[in-house]
């Protein structure tokens, strides 16, 4: 029996019609219509220390929890360049809601999580804000390192890894294991070729980066200081700072609100649960 071409053309003209809207929704989710603002200048931004709850400095190799409540801010400082820092969150007041890499990376349309982008939970939610960020190289999909991947790549066992700090982080937050899941690396200049293969992008760092989280909920997070599992050289991970402070209230015209309709969506979730919807 012959196909006939109707059929046929009706559903040539329907998969082109979506692909048109996927590259439509695409385009707005990336910026299109509201575009990120560059880098913010290293030695800028500077911080009023009468807000300044908390200052923690970090040793390379080493973790940090804390608690922050919605509305305050961690700035993460990099004074050495030092070639990644992970960093994973959990709603306090709910701890089986927690940071998903997967979609915040498709929620947003790009895996070049920036000045502008939010950092969304596995309920539709938005955990954090990235309000400052001066480097916009960020890794958000290859995790942090492991035992593994350290002795694969130096050679040497025993060196301290973000997979295990997250282990010994959660068990201090009454956590465990499996309230983990894939993290966030800053300061991780990584990017893909041609074929999708990793790789890390040299010169991109520099000596006092900075990226900034405002928490849009209560939060438990960790910050591991553990070199990224592409970052080329010796395993020689330098000392970062952790600060905490009470930036001034977001407000209508928040670029985090209202880079996307998909970050909208995701703060419309966030007062419903607030109860201010």
């Amino acid at each position: 029996m012959a196909v006939s071409a109707e059929p046929q053309a009706g559903k040539a003209a329907t998969i082109a019609a979506n692909r048109r809207r996927y590259e439509e929704l695409k385009a707005a989710g990336q910026g299109k219509d509201l575009p990120l603002p560059p880098p913010t200048a290293r030695g800028s931004a500077p911080l009023d220390p009468a807000r300044v709850i908390h200052r923690e400095t970090i040793p390379g190799g080493w973790y940090w929890t804390a608690r922050l409540a919605r509305g305050q801010a961690l700035r993460l400082l990099n004074p050495a360049a030092t070639p990644g820092v992970s960093f994973f969150a959990w709603n306090a007041d709910d701890t089986s809601e927690r940071y998903n890499a997967g979609d915040t990376v498709k929620v947003q349309w790009t895996a070049a999580l920036a000045k502008g982008r939010v950092l969304l939970s596995d309920m539709g939610r938005v955990l954090a804000s990235i309000t400052e960020d001066s480097c916009a190289a960020h890794d958000a999909l290859l995790g942090g390192s492991s035992a593994a991947s350290n002795a694969a790549k130096y050679g040497r066992d025993g060196l301290r890894n973000t997979r295990d700090n997250f282990v010994l982080a959660a068990g201090k937050l009454g956590l465990s294991r499996r309230d983990l899941a894939p993290c966030i690396s800053f300061f991780s200049p990584v990017a893909t070729d041609a074929a999708g293969r990793f790789h890390w992008r040299d010169g991109v760092l520099q000596a006092g980066d900075f990226v900034e989280l405002r928490a849009e909920m209560n939060l438990l997070l960790v910050v591991s200081n553990c070199p990224h599992p592409l970052a080329p050289g010796a395993y020689a991970p330098q000392a970062i700072e952790a600060i905490v402070h009470t930036p001034p209230a977001a407000g209508a015209d928040d670029l985090c609100r209202h880079a996307s309709a998909e970050a909208r969506r995701g703060f419309d979730n966030n007062a419903r649960y607030y109860g201010e919807a």
